[in-house]
């Protein structure tokens, strides 16, 4: 009997060591989550708030700004532009074209008409080299616009274009 106490003993004892593992690693484990709620709250800025650290707010009455002047818009039409497309066979591809340019002023209106002739030797010159592939799609599209509008903005140069804009364009 006194051998069957001491077995006993040694058996709640052995539940003893093992429940204080547990409670050894749960405290640990509730440790570092309070740890890492605090490093969190830390670096995110929230605990200096929360604990009346931060910045005092000072209500600022900010005016809104004003709406930018609008700037008057001005637009010349150049002459429509017929050329032969480089196809590189004997089958002959025509692009018609049709374009404005938008401007900032009328003085720059009456400057551009001064040297329409050199815009329109260079949109040729630039037009007769394009292929039926160099046209296709929005992208084409657009890689001729902006050629266009560099060499425009070239031609008349102390005047700036701010758009090539397409009235007709027609490839057959």
């Amino acid at each position: 009997m006194a051998e069957e106490a001491i077995d006993d003993g040694a058996a709640e004892g052995g539940e003893g060591r093992r429940g204080g593992k547990k409670l050894i690693i749960m405290a640990l484990a509730a440790l570092l989550l309070i740890i890492g709620t605090a490093a969190a709250l830390y670096f995110s800025g929230i605990a200096t708030t929360l604990l009346g650290k931060g910045e005092e707010k000072v209500e600022k009455k900010v005016e809104a700004p004003p709406p930018p002047p609008k700037v008057a818009v001005f637009y010349d039409d150049m002459p429509d532009m017929l050329v032969n497309l480089n196809t590189g066979s004997r089958k002959s591809s025509f692009l018609k074209l049709h374009v404005s340019l938008q401007i900032e002023s009328e003085e720059d209106k009456a400057k551009i008409k001064q040297v329409q002739a050199r815009i329109i030797d260079t949109f040729q010159t630039y037009l007769r080299e394009l292929r039926l592939e160099d046209l296709k799609g929005s992208a084409g599209l657009y890689r001729l616009r902006e050629e266009l509008l560099m060499r425009v903005n070239a031609a008349v140069a102390p005047v700036k274009v701010d758009d090539v804009l397409f009235t007709e364009m027609l490839v057959q």
